[in-house]
């Protein structure tokens, strides 16, 4: 941990209760220069490779303003080195030589699912990785932020500022850069202590599984029908209307691409809903309508008119359906009307997770996925053998959990579920 004098201008004690927390106002070393070309890029590279140990790494992005995740600027701080800020816009074709020198190393990051994807379009992925804000998670912390997990582990108030912000904005202010240079700046310093934490529990060895599984997940699968989760989709009512959502969602998705903005930038939601119940069929009708009429959208009415009359256009046995083909159990909230024994089993394992949970101190999600605890109870048979054990292992067999959550949670469930069929058999 830094320490802290009188004389550091940048720390400012902030009175909390029976402790005194140190206001985290700006980096020890100042802020650096945005590194935006080749050269940089080499002289980065160069600083890093001579400096020691572990790599902070975090990544600003344009969520909400652009739709790719691509990382809009990079910050990296390694002992000896200090802090890098990289805009990898300009330079992105000239960071071979950093990835040469960053890649073997461990990596911390804070929540690292969210930038690993857009680093790795970069060409920076790490050897092995450390993630602060799952080693809360394990280590039963309640609140995993960035900013609560320093105040706690460390004694710092890092504050919020502009995490949400347009980072494809160019050039950055002053002030987001010092924001974007404090999210690594205590990095470093809260790995240590966390993976002490985790010695300490005995949990290296589940934070080291669980940190190779996030580092090897890559980008998550798109899902499929996302056109369904348009907001206020389930107010239509023909198979016709489904057709003309789908359509405008494409339309707009296919704009947001080509021109990278967030889709709900390009035509929100309730717009789609309106077009797709009234049905429009000139671009005047069309502009009558809430949104459609301002001047953002009334340059692209073509668009969306063609997308209205390809939905028209459609057989009917092409239309969607209303409802979207089952691809797993229904929501658990119907599974007593459906199937009472599906419900008891899932109470039954709720329940016994629940105790593991506090037995371990990890959150029950972190130990096994709520989807695989829904799939084992509704797909269950009641093995022959009777080794309830062996039949939870099987469905586990998936890959879908690490092998410290099957050791847990397997037996667990086993008893759980087993001691549900002895009711049933009993109650017959």
């Amino acid at each position: 941990m830094p320490e802290v004098t009188d004389e550091t201008s940048s720390h400012v004690p902030v009175e909390e209760s029976d402790r005194q927390v140190v206001a985290l106002l700006a980096p020890r070393d100042g802020v650096p220069d945005v590194v935006t070309t080749a050269e940089g890029v080499a002289k980065a590279a160069e600083s890093l490779n001579r400096a020691t140990g572990p790599l902070a790494v975090d990544a600003e992005r344009a969520s909400g303003f652009r739709y790719s995740a691509r990382a809009y600027l990079v910050q990296l701080r390694r002992e000896g080195a200090g802090t890098v800020l990289l805009d990898p816009i300009p330079c992105a074709a000239d960071l071979a030589p950093l990835a040469e020198v960053i890649n073997p190393l461990e990596w911390i990051l804070h929540a690292a699912d969210q930038d690993l994807p857009g680093l790795a379009e970069l060409g920076l992925a790490p050897a092995t990785l450390f993630d602060t804000e799952l080693a809360g998670r394990l280590a039963g912390f309640e609140r995993v932020g960035l900013a609560a997990m320093v105040d706690r582990v460390l004694g710092f108030e890092l504050r919020k500022g502009h995490g949400a912000a347009d980072w494809s904005k160019r050039p950055l202010p002053d002030s987001w850069l010092n924001y974007a240079a404090l999210d690594v700046e205590l990095l470093v310093e809260l790995r240590n202590k966390m993976a002490a934490e985790l010695d300490q529990q005995g949990k290296s060895d589940w934070a080291a599984q669980e940190f190779e599984h996030v580092r090897l997940a890559g980008p998550p699968r798109p899902k499929p029908d996302r056109w369904r989760r348009t907001s206020h989709i389930t107010s239509l009512k023909t198979q016709r209307q489904f057709a003309a959502a789908r359509s405008l969602w494409q339309a707009r998705e296919d704009l947001a691409l080509k021109r990278d903005v967030s889709p709900s930038r390009v035509l929100p939601d309730s717009a789609i809903i309106d077009a797709s119940g009234n049905d429009p069929r000139s671009i005047e009708a069309l502009r009558v309508l809430p949104v459609f009429g301002g001047p953002r959208q009334r340059r692209h009415s073509r668009i969306w008119l063609q997308a209205l009359e390809d939905a028209r256009a459609l057989p009917d046995t092409e239309l969607p359906p209303k409802n979207p083909p089952p691809t797993g159990p229904p929501p658990a909230s119907r599974w007593a009307r459906h199937d009472p024994d599906a419900a008891e089993r899932l109470t039954a394992a709720r329940t016994a997770l629940a105790v593991l949970a506090a037995e371990v101190s990890v959150p029950v999600e972190n130990l096994v996925t709520p989807e695989l605890v829904r799939r084992l109870c509704w797909d269950w048979t009641a093995p022959e053998d009777g080794d309830f054990e062996a039949a939870t292992e099987q469905v586990f067999d998936t890959g879908q959990a690490r092998p410290w959550q099957r050791r847990l949670t397997v037996p667990v469930l086993g008893a759980a579920l087993a001691s549900v069929e002895r009711k049933s058999t009993e109650d017959s």
